[in-house]
């Protein structure tokens, strides 16, 4: 039975899927967004997410120990200078996969997988939307808002007349 085992292998070693994930982890961390298969973008998720976190306590421990899994002074230096600033008030979920089209060679599932904080694309629209509307029926708000513009037209348009009718008599 295997119960409580949570990693894929991936149809490799495990000194090989470890290295492999090494690589792709720094790779994600140096470019952002990378491109791979959905099993290894699910594999990944579960390997990077608990460095990241292990990244917002800058000690000299954590360093070491997030550069046993990475194994790349430049990526380690990054992560802890950059990438820690801007997940220093997120919870966790630090990245994100977006399926792709399937890979035309062996018509494998592809993903995109990306840190979350640095997708411009994202994160603005959604932050506007959210601000803009809410899911609940026609509110008190709205309600009271029609009548007010209604009247604010009616007074505009009163002394445009007025003004029309003083420069006649004149």
């Amino acid at each position: 039975m295997r119960h409580g085992k949570k990693n894929n292998h991936l149809g490799r070693t495990d000194s090989h899927r470890k290295a492999m994930l090494a690589n792709m982890a720094s790779s994600l961390i140096k470019h952002k967004r990378i491109s791979t298969t959905l099993a290894k973008a699910k594999a990944l998720r579960m390997y990077v997410e608990p460095i990241i976190t292990k990244s917002k306590t800058d000690t000299t421990h954590s360093r070491r120990i997030v550069f046993s899994y990475l194994q790349d002074k430049e990526t380690v230096t990054e992560l802890f200078r950059d990438i820690a600033a801007k997940v220093a008030n997120r919870p966790g979920g630090y990245t994100r996969i977006i399926k792709l089209n399937n890979r035309l060679g062996d018509n494998a599932e592809m993903a995109l997988i990306e840190l979350v904080d640095y997708n411009e694309v994202y994160g603005k629209e959604t932050e506007a939307a959210e601000k803009k509307t809410t899911r609940r029926g026609r509110s008190k708000a709205k309600a009271t808002d029609a009548p007010a513009a209604k009247a604010e037209v009616a007074v505009e348009e009163a002394p445009a007349t007025e003004e029309k009718s003083e420069d006649k008599g004149e």
